[in-house]
């Protein structure tokens, strides 16, 4: 339970109260992550298909739908990509970058970045809701699961944190391997179970996509990792961004 409440609490603003905030707390709830991201994923695809069902069109579900993770993380991921962005931007040395990425505003890289984010998650749920209200759901489900897993893995042993403060801190180097491995497999099992209730080409694409969100989300957390010494809470935001954008688009590109 200590597990459940530090995931929910810290990524999601569902009012779950935070009774443990050490490492062993961290470690459970990132490992509870894609369970609060299957959470999000429902609430999303229940708005995009309420909107379908009033007759709206694909492309006005598809955006409600992008808009509920943002509201119910209350802008953190988009606004820690944003950050990541301009401090991956800056070509500064890793103490200057990391400076600005704790300014509050928002520079060029960052607003291109969340631009070319949100224009390519409507663009995909899009095309899904265009095929039938249960592709668009389970594109929305499949992504923010597949997402927060990408938190798990970011939240490792071996991945150092960049700062000695805030959630980055708390949580990097938390989970094991092992652990991260076996959460992934279960995760693969049940979206390619989910597939199935389609076909089985949908099984095989809702893996393949998965595995393309965590590739390119593997990639940017190496990136960040060298650019700044390791991982700050932005670096998780712009992570899990990544992971959520690239399994959209990749199942949109069945």
């Amino acid at each position: 339970m200590d597990g459940l409440r530090f995931a929910f609490g810290t990524l999601t603003v569902f009012p779950a109260r935070i009774t443990r905030w050490d490492r062993d707390a961290a470690r459970a709830g990132m490992l509870c992550a894609p369970l609060a991201g299957l959470v999000v994923g429902v609430c999303a695809a229940g708005l995009g298909g309420t909107f379908l069902a009033l007759d709206s069109g694909p492309l006005l579900a598809a955006v409600a739908t992008t808009a509920v993770p943002a509201v119910l993380t209350r802008g953190l991921h988009l606004d820690g990509l944003a950050d990541t962005a301009d401090g991956l931007g800056s070509a500064k040395p890793a103490e200057d970058a990391l400076r600005i990425m704790k300014q509050s505003d928002v520079g060029p890289f960052g607003v291109i970045v969340l631009l070319l984010v949100l224009l390519a998650q409507v663009a995909a749920l899009y095309e899904l809701y265009g095929e039938s209200w249960a592709h668009g759901a389970a594109g929305a489900a499949l992504a923010a699961t597949v997402a927060r897993l990408a938190l798990t893995h970011a939240s490792r042993h071996g991945v150092p944190a960049a700062r000695p403060e805030g959630l980055g801190a708390i949580v990097a180097a938390t989970v094991p391997v092992r652990s991260a491995t076996f959460t992934t497999a279960v995760v693969l099992v049940l979206l390619a179970a989910t597939g199935l209730l389609f076909s089985p080409y949908d099984a095989v694409h809702n893996v393949l996509a998965a595995g393309a969100a965590l590739g390119a989300a593997a990639a940017l957390l190496r990136r960040c990792v060298r650019r700044f010494g390791g991982v700050t809470g932005d670096v998780f935001g712009a992570v899990e961004e990544t992971a959520a954008t690239t399994a959209l688009v990749a199942l949109a590109l069945g």
